[in-house]
């Protein structure tokens, strides 16, 4: 009976501690953990946004990391996009791929993220501070080429002269402010330009962008082209002038490619559009974060480059991949 019990507390203690190294079961493999990245747009609305978004995830998927996608829904909302910085530098993300929607404003919460030990990489439009100090990288269009481009483009459909209106976005945004920058810098040596609107800004949303566009209606109906410098005050203008028949009536060059853009484009009523490349401003940005989180050197800047898209060329393959992406 001794030995039986004794035998009984071997084989349970053997069960408790296991069967010794040279027969231990082989530990089940632990799946490592993903970096999260977060990704933060300047809105969630415009088709612009969700081009950015695909990219970013499409690089995600690539490369391995988990990526998150918030922000605010109107461009506008600067204490929302200030609130998701600082939540994801409190769940402590590896890193923030961030689209600024105020070039000064978010300068602070960017510099406590690296304070924090978690590293910033700027996409789309300007922040008020330095690569490599207040943060990793700038991914983004040449803002300033694109306005230059569109103003060219306007020049050319008006023989060099003629009386022009330029509807702005909104104060703070650097992306739109350089194209608007870009586009006056293409006009100023024409003697023959006359600039009938030049400070009237859209504001954030296609609704008050149509607000303000039927607010200068009167000189509209004095103009004889039109340049807008993003996605929703182009839009915003478009319905604008359709509602009041001028869609078609004097020449309009755009910012930016959506479904209703293009088809206007096809239609006569927009005779041109600058376009960016979202999707590649997406994946760049990440694909720049990973690298750098992965020790690796990346550029203090990044051009995703920048497209004139007309009737003549939008079918182009090339061209179709940036106002068609799949």
């Amino acid at each position: 009976m001794y030995r039986i019990r004794c035998a009984v507390l071997l084989l349970a203690w053997v069960g408790l501690m296991g069967a010794g190294p040279g027969c231990r079961r082989p530990a089940e493999p632990q799946a490592e953990a993903r970096r999260t990245i977060a990704v933060i747009p300047k809105g969630t609305t415009h088709v612009f946004w969700k081009s950015v978004e695909a990219g970013a995830k499409a690089a995600g998927a690539e490369l391995g990391v988990e990526v998150l996608w918030k922000g605010p829904l109107k461009e506008n909302d600067r204490a929302l996009q200030i609130a998701v910085v600082e939540q994801f530098v409190t769940e402590g993300v590896a890193g923030i791929v961030l689209a600024p929607l105020d070039n000064v404003a978010l300068l602070r919460p960017v510099r406590a993220a690296a304070a924090a030990g978690i590293p910033v990489v700027i996409i789309d439009s300007a922040l008020n501070g330095e690569a490599g100090r207040d943060f990793v990288s700038f991914v983004a269009t040449d803002n300033r080429a694109g306005g230059r481009i569109g103003g060219a483009e306007l020049l050319r459909l008006l023989g060099g002269s003629g009386r022009v209106a330029l509807l702005r976005y909104q104060v703070g945004s650097a992306s739109t402010d350089n194209r608007e920058a870009g586009f006056l810098e293409a006009l100023a040596p024409y003697e023959g330009i006359q600039l009938l609107v030049e400070n009237q800004y859209a504001g954030a949303t296609v609704g008050e962008a149509i607000q303000k566009s039927e607010e200068i209606l009167d000189k509209l109906r004095e103009a004889d082209g039109v340049f807008c410098p993003n996605e929703s005050s182009t839009y915003g203008m478009l319905v604008a002038l359709r509602k009041n028949n001028l869609a078609g009536r004097l020449t309009f060059v755009g910012f930016d490619a959506s479904p209703d853009l293009v088809q206007a484009l096809r239609d006569g009523e927009i005779d041109a559009l600058v376009v960016q490349n979202p999707r590649r401003m997406g994946y760049e940005g990440v694909r720049t974060m990973v690298a750098h989180l992965d020790g690796t050197d990346v550029p203090d800047r990044l051009d995703t480059g920048v497209e004139l898209v007309t009737r003549e060329n939008m079918d182009d393959p090339a061209i179709q991949a940036l106002i068609a992406p799949e």
